[in-house]
């Protein structure tokens, strides 16, 4: 807990990046009950993670570090729950997953999901400790509720991220397959309570998101379309994380043999852990089929499954009586060590770069962006001006010799501003590059 405490804290005042930066000014410009009013209905998600957030910027303050430090901490939190539940070796499987050391580093709801939905596991798997003496769960057995306990915690994780309902649905499913039927009506009733707070908000988040999948030309492919691609791309970043790099070929090729080691060693188990690998393999299912309605099949979307993949990697080697379990324990962490520290030492793999991009605009032009997608900027630098950049924008340039583009998001919205400018009698003069950010500069 101590190393994977201090590996968290490695480049943790990286720039922010644009979702981290709505956080971020959510927190700054909004008071409790705006953020529910006013924010939440243009947003996709629940308010719960920025009513806590905006409580703990109110007392710690707005920098990168302060910011993400929630997400840090809610990491380590998560790390014991799954060390209460699987062992030493399955918490030291989560601390030191590359994609969860690089979210717990984020500034966004997935690590506060995550404690949640595992904390919630945690008491589903009490009541099986009681009918199968042989799960290897060092939990109380047998303690009135559970089913509450339960109940209450898969309510605060859907009223984190939406995306939880995948795991939630499959726990309650579990509870009926297994008729523990007092279980599953008690704890199904906290959470349509919690369904009904929420659904007066989620009803407008609905209707806008359907505005904004209409209007915006390549929003869905923001989203994660129901694809083989995308589903396979989520046991490859739960076993690398989120670094890639060129060749693709070599890529590939040293993440498709990891994740096949790692996926090896979790199938390969006993039939008792294979069923609580249901747990992990039936929410990406119902993520999958969703996604045809609803894009939304992003691998980060289901981080909050890594503790239950860690569990079985934890539970099943422990299982194993043979002397090469302690050769694939180590081989698994070394792996995992190593891949974390790609990310964290290498800046090449940090998040886009606006902190260094918007100390290097020019103070005297106008800056030019897809307003939707400025909130870095307007973190980084409260008096700079933006002008939108929009199919009418050429209007506001009359007069002005040179402009600066900060083009980010607009193949997202389908709008080609190049195009536009060039009719205009403007030129390319220069194009810098942030990390995944540019900044341009057109002259007349």
């Amino acid at each position: 807990f101590f190393f994977a405490f201090v590996i968290r804290l490695i480049a943790l005042n990286q720039s922010l990046w644009l979702d981290e930066a709505v956080t971020a000014n959510v927190v700054m410009s909004y008071g409790f009950t705006e953020i529910v009013s006013k924010f939440s209905p243009t947003d996709f998600h629940p308010p719960l993670y920025y009513l806590f957030m905006k409580l703990w910027s109110n007392v710690f303050g707005y920098s990168e570090i302060t910011l993400r430090m929630p997400s840090v901490l809610l990491s380590l939190m998560t790390g014991y729950v799954v060390y209460l539940i699987g062992g030493v070796w399955s918490a030291i499987f989560f601390l030191f997953n590359p994609l969860i050391v690089y979210y717990s580093q984020e500034a966004r709801m997935y690590m506060m999901t995550t404690l949640l939905l595992t904390t919630a596991l945690y008491f589903f798997l009490l009541i099986f400790k009681k009918l199968d003496s042989r799960l290897p769960f060092d939990g109380t057995q047998g303690k009135r509720g559970n089913d509450m306990w339960f109940g209450l915690f898969i309510s605060l994780a859907f009223l984190t991220f939406y995306g939880s309902i995948f795991l939630i649905i499959t726990m309650l499913v579990y509870l009926l397959f297994k008729k523990q039927y007092k279980f599953f009506i008690v704890s199904l009733s906290i959470f349509i309570v919690s369904l009904l707070i929420v659904s007066p908000l989620l009803y407008k988040q609905i209707i806008n998101s359907k505005v904004v999948l209409t209007n915006v030309a390549n929003w869905s492919l923001v989203l994660g379309k129901a694809n083989i691609k995308n589903l396979l791309l989520i046991p490859v970043k739960f076993s690398i994380g989120r670094i890639s790099f060129y060749p693709k070929w070599l890529y590939w090729g040293i993440a498709g043999i990891w994740t096949g080691f790692v996926l090896r060693t979790i199938l390969i188990r006993s039939v008792l852990i294979k069923r609580v690998l249901f747990l992990f393999i039936f929410p990406l299912i119902l993520g999958f089929l969703a996604s045809f309605f609803t894009p939304m099949l992003q691998y980060f979307r289901f981080i909050y499954l890594i503790p239950i993949m860690s569990i079985v990697l934890g539970i099943g080697l422990q299982s194993r009586d043979d002397r090469s379990k302690i050769v694939i324990q180590y081989v698994i962490l070394f792996g995992f060590v190593v891949f974390s520290l790609i990310y964290l030492l290498l800046p090449q793999f940090h998040r886009e770069d606006w902190k260094s991009l918007v100390s290097n605009l020019p103070k005297d032009k106008p800056v030019y962006m897809i307003t939707a997608s400025s909130d870095p900027v307007k973190y980084y630098s409260k008096n700079l001006k933006i002008i939108p950049l929009r199919s009418d924008f050429i209007g506001t340039t009359e007069g002005q010799e040179e402009i600066v583009v900060i083009p980010y998001t607009s193949e997202i919205y389908g709008f080609d501003y190049k195009n536009v400018l060039s009719k205009a009698g403007y030129n390319l003069k220069k194009e810098v590059s942030f990390r995944e950010v540019t900044c341009e500069q057109w002259v007349k």
